[in-house]
């Protein structure tokens, strides 16, 4: 997950001034920030923190946040679709006041990553949109960034490419909207007082595209052994053959919750369960969790069809996320 202290390029908005403004007047209508498709090729993994003590509370009063996190993050679904590019757009017509480049691409948590201390947001863009609204993009690919301080942006222009520079451990956009320096919820701008969006400030598709889910399935896929979150991060994980040594199902969740239960079953083209497994129920909220299960190739080989894999995360008793995917051998 994304490490705290995503700073401002040049300029700092803390949780305390969020949490001190109260009202605020109308801002400009934001369009969704990232030439993406919620829930097929990225999903939001964070939310700003309301909780202005050591707890965290989004506008919905769940846990998809952490301590003092003051943006929205788009993440792409792996290190794969970030090579590929994929576009960081204006979220509103404005003038660009500030523009950072030149910070590498590296997860902190890599061996050897520099350190990013005053360069938490890496490669990032301000736009200031009039009558002291600004928004801020962070963590965008080093040489991707297309704009210069003084350029006027309309509404969806591309403005660079989604990275990993600065303080991140994978591939996504973190976008901050303040009002006169201080942080505002986007989707709750005016006090945050219930457990709704309450007069955000999206567009109606934006707003659409962003439905509120407590947590989803990032990647799931098929692979020849065992998988690590680092290969399931990277993406490009080879599929099996009916010679394969192993055929293994994997899926990765994200904001799964403190009780929740993950299960993972896959089955044969004759629909035999070949292997299953359903976890104790998590301890506490996981930005992410990988599971996987399989059975080791049997000497003959696999039969040829189509294999089936199910995953379930229970919740309080019921599936609340599930994700069927299938590969033909």
């Amino acid at each position: 997950m994304t490490r705290p202290s995503i700073l401002a390029l040049g300029a700092l908005g803390g949780l305390a001034a969020f949490a001190a403004q109260g009202a605020v007047p109308a801002g400009p209508r934001l369009a969704f920030p990232v030439a993406c498709v919620v829930g097929r090729t990225c999903e939001i993994q964070h939310y700003v923190d309301r909780d202005p003590g050591p707890g965290v509370r989004d506008y919905r009063c769940a846990t998809q946040t952490y301590q003092a996190h003051n943006g929205i993050d788009v993440r792409l679904l792996d290190m794969a679709a970030q090579r590929r590019g994929v576009d960081v757009l204006a979220a509103a017509a404005g003038t660009v006041a500030r523009v950072r480049d030149g910070v590498a691409d590296i997860s902190v948590r890599a061996p050897g990553a520099p350190p990013v201390a005053n360069q938490e947001c890496g490669n990032g863009v301000a736009i200031s949109h009039g009558g002291g609204w600004e928004t801020q993009y962070c963590h965008m690919a080093r040489g991707s960034i297309r704009v210069k301080p003084g350029d006027a942006v309309v509404a969806g222009a591309p403005i660079g490419r989604v990275g990993l520079s600065g303080n991140t451990e994978y591939p996504h956009l973190h976008m901050t909207v303040r009002h006169n320096g201080a942080v505002v919820d986007p989707f709750a701008p005016a006090d945050g007082a219930g457990c709704a969006a309450q007069g955000d400030m999206w567009t109606p598709e934006a707003r659409t595209a962003m439905t509120y889910r407590l947590g989803v399935v990032l990647n799931a896929g098929f692979a020849a052994g065992p998988v690590t979150p680092d290969q399931v991060e990277a993406g490009g994980i080879a599929p099996p053959g009916r010679s394969s040594p192993y055929i293994v199902a994997y899926a990765r969740g994200i904001g799964l919750q403190a009780g929740d239960e993950i299960e993972l079953e896959l089955k044969g083209p004759d629909g035999v369960s070949l292997a299953r497994s359903r976890a104790q129920p998590l301890d506490r909220w996981k930005a992410q969790w990988v599971t996987y299960v399989g059975k080791k190739t049997p000497v003959t080989g696999w039969m040829g069809g189509t294999y089936v894999a199910d995953y379930r995360v229970w919740r309080q008793g019921k599936v609340a996320i599930s994700r069927r995917f299938e590969i033909r051998l």
